[in-house]
This record gives C-alpha cells, sequence and structure tokens, in this order.
C-alpha cells in the first residue's frame, strides 16, 4: 500500500519547455529537490536560463529575495537520461507536448524503469495534460491508481490555478498528497474528474473556437472580436490572442480531443484554425497566427 505518511521531497520533471520549466521553477522555490530532464542538452540549459530569468521577475516585484533565488536554483538538477532523473523520486511529473502517442510512449519508458519499485517507494506519477484521458495514460503502467493529473496553466510561476484530474482508479491518498502539494505551491488545487477537456479547456476552447468561426465568416477583423471581448465582457484578454498566446497546434490538438471524446460538433475545429496551423502559423511561437509578432 501507498505510505501515508511520506513527504514528496524529490520531484522529477520531464520536459524542460515553458511548462516544464514552469513546474521545476515552483517545486524549486517550495524547497523541494527537483530532477529537470530533457533528451535534448540545449534545451535544458535554456530551460534552466528561463527560470533564472523568472526569478529575477519576482525579485523586482519584491516577491522574493536573492536568497530564495539562489536557493532555488541550487534545488534543481539538470538530466539528460530518464532513468538518472526518476531514480528514487517521490513524483514524476510528465510535462511534454500535448500528443497522446508522445506521452504514451513515455509513460511505457517510465514503467520500465519503476515497475519494481516497492509499493512503498512507488512514485506517484502526474502528468500535466490539458486534456488527455489519465485513465487512457494510466493504462500504460504498472500501477494505475498511481496516475494522476496536474494541469498547470500558464505562465506556471504567475498562475494561482492547478486543476487535478482524477481517473476512477486514482488513489484517494495519491490524491490528498497531491492536493495538499499543490497548497505549498501557494496554487488552487481544483479537483476534477476525468473528461474530455476537464473543467478549463471544455469551456475555454468552444469560446476560442467559436471567435474563430466569427474571423472565418468575416463577422469582424481579429482586433474587433477580441475588443467584444475585452472591453464588452471584461475578459483580460481577447480570445483570438489567447489561442496565439497558448499555441494554434496545441488549441487544434485540445478541440481535436473534445470533438473526437464527445463525438458532438460544436467541438468540431474550425477550418481556419487547421488551415493556420497547416501553413505553421501557430501564434507567439512563431510571430505569427492571427495576429503579427514579428516586430
Amino acid at each position: 500500500m501507498i505510505n501515508q505518511n511520506k513527504q514528496i521531497s524529490k520531484i522529477a520533471v520531464i520536459g524542460s519547455g515553458t511548462m516544464g520549466n514552469g513546474i521545476a521553477h515552483v517545486c524549486g522555490l517550495s524547497g523541494r529537490k527537483v530532477h529537470l530532464m530533457d533528451s535534448d542538452s540545449n534545451r535544458l540549459e535554456l530551460g534552466k536560463q528561463t527560470i533564472g530569468n523568472n526569478l529575477d521577475r519576482m525579485i523586482k516585484k519584491g516577491i522574493i529575495d536573492d536568497t530564495q533565488r539562489e536557493q532555488t536554483l541550487n534545488n534543481i538538477e539538470l538530466f539528460t537520461q530518464l532513468d538518472e532523473a526518476i531514480q528514487s523520486c517521490d513524483l514524476i511529473i510528465e510535462a511534454i507536448p500535448e500528443k497522446f502517442e508522445l506521452k504514451e510512449q513515455l509513460w511505457k519508458n517510465i514503467d520500465v524503469h519503476i515497475h519494481n519499485v516497492s509499493e512503498t517507494d512507488y512514485p506517484i506519477l502526474a502528468t500535466n495534460t490539458s486534456s488527455i484521458s489519465i485513465t487512457k495514460l494510466a493504462e500504460v503502467v504498472s500501477r494505475p491508481e498511481m496516475m494522476i493529473g496536474m494541469h498547470f496553466f500558464n505562465p506556471v510561476p504567475v498562475m494561482p490555478l492547478v486543476e487535478i484530474i482524477l481517473s476512477k482508479l486514482t488513489n484517494q491518498t495519491a490524491y490528498n498528497r497531491i492536493h495538499e502539494l499543490t497548497l505549498s505551491f501557494n496554487k488552487t488545487p481544483i479537483k476534477v474528474q476525468d473528461r474530455p477537456g476537464f473543467v478549463s479547456n471544455r469551456i475555454l476552447m468552444p469560446m476560442i473556437n467559436e471567435a474563430i468561426y466569427a474571423l472565418y465568416e468575416e463577422v469582424a477583423d481579429a482586433e474587433s472580436i477580441d475588443q467584444v471581448m475585452t472591453l464588452g465582457m471584461a475578459h483580460p484578454m481577447g480570445p483570438l490572442r489567447l489561442a496565439d498566446f497558448i499555441g494554434l497546434d496545441v488549441c487544434l490538438n485540445i478541440l481535436q480531443v473534445l470533438y473526437d471524446g464527445f463525438g458532438d460538433k460544436k467541438y468540431q475545429p474550425c477550418p481556419l484554425l487547421v488551415e493556420k496551423v497547416h501553413k505553421g502559423e501557430l501564434g507567439n511561437k512563431t510571430s505569427k497566427g492571427f495576429f503579427n509578432y514579428s516586430a
């Protein structure tokens, strides 16, 4: 049985991109030892540099001091080998791109290295997915009851919400420990069940998709559509600019998960979104999406 008194003191974060380095940031800032892993050493170093830059911003805002910055960076160790990164960790958080096949293969690889770990030492397995079924991912590991979803929001060091997603098999003690851990990050954990899109994207993505349809059908231009939502609905950012910020490829993947999961045409991605993704216009990260960001 899972050790109810065991503390989460060492965390492996797999993937050093935008979400991964943000998760490593908050884990390290909370005082935990972090093994940040990426097969690409250059991306790994860039991730660590991003953490340092974000900590500098927190110092300027008076949120932390120089000592906390140094301690946080000292808490984060870099790894390029999966087996070394996850060794003796209490929690493994996967934060790779939002594609089921990629996540499935990674969890299969992780399971090879931990399936013989004793029950008392077995880590909690968390995926930072925004829409993919926790139950389906749990099917590829030896102990599916230890799999849970931790959906952080971008930018991770700033956004206060974490959706904690349970499958029907998720161990209650594992959930309790993740709930407590999330609180220790000074974030608000929201418990949700394993349904397509969970809560956040089940609501958000249809709104974004409808805004894209309004542009596609030439109801108004992109700036005007966003202004309706920022000036008329008090949204901090319009849906089209938000889609650019999230990544149009990510939006398309999530909408496809919703469409496949519910079989309802209201979730079918707008043809304009599909076209932009196929053209490589993915938003901020490619300097062009529904808006231009090159200059």
